[in-house]
């Protein structure tokens, strides 16, 4: 019988011998022919599946495709998702692009407002100048009052189409 202990040496197990005693071959004898039998093709059977298996089994086909369609739609509601989500974070792109260039034209803008540069142009390329103390006119207006209050009334006469006159002529008669 082989021994369960653990061998801490290096040297392989010695295996104990079969106590049972194999029959002795005679080597002059032949060894037995096992006979052939012969086998008939039947026909086959057939198998009869009982009602409640057929039912477990369309029961369990229904849960199989159920199944597949599920994570089928889920596939493909993550896949819209996804695109989703790239084409925001494509937009915030361009937003923040978009919205870089606003500051920096605003910034150009405020540069080209200055009342230095405005003169500057105004010289340069327009050819104006500053104006003398010999070139201001002043113009004296008198105190009074030039608004005119109206006295009369005023009437005014809604145009109307012609059949509405029509129909004024015909009742005011």
């Amino acid at each position: 019988m082989i021994s369960s202990r653990y061998e801490y040496e290096t040297s392989p197990r010695k295996v104990e011998p079969d106590i049972r005693r194999k029959k002795q071959v005679n080597p002059n004898r032949q060894p037995r022919k096992k006979k052939l039998r012969v086998v008939e093709d039947l026909p086959r059977q057939e198998v009869k599946i009982s009602k409640a298996q057929k039912k477990k089994q369309i029961k369990l086909t229904f849960v199989v495709v159920g199944i597949f369609i599920l994570l089928l739609t889920v596939s493909y509601r993550n896949s819209q998702i996804n695109e989703q989500f790239t084409k925001v974070q494509s937009l915030k792109k361009d937003l923040a692009s978009i919205k870089k260039e606003n500051e920096q034209l605003e910034v150009s803008i405020e540069n080209s407002l200055n009342i230095n540069t405005v003169e500057k142009l105004a010289k340069e390329k327009l050819g104006m100048q500053k104006l003398t103390n010999k070139q201001t006119v002043y113009v004296a207006l008198p105190k009074k009052d030039y608004v005119e209050t109206s006295t009369e009334e005023v009437i005014v006469e809604e145009e109307r189409n012609w059949l509405e006159q029509l129909i004024e002529k015909i009742f005011n008669k």
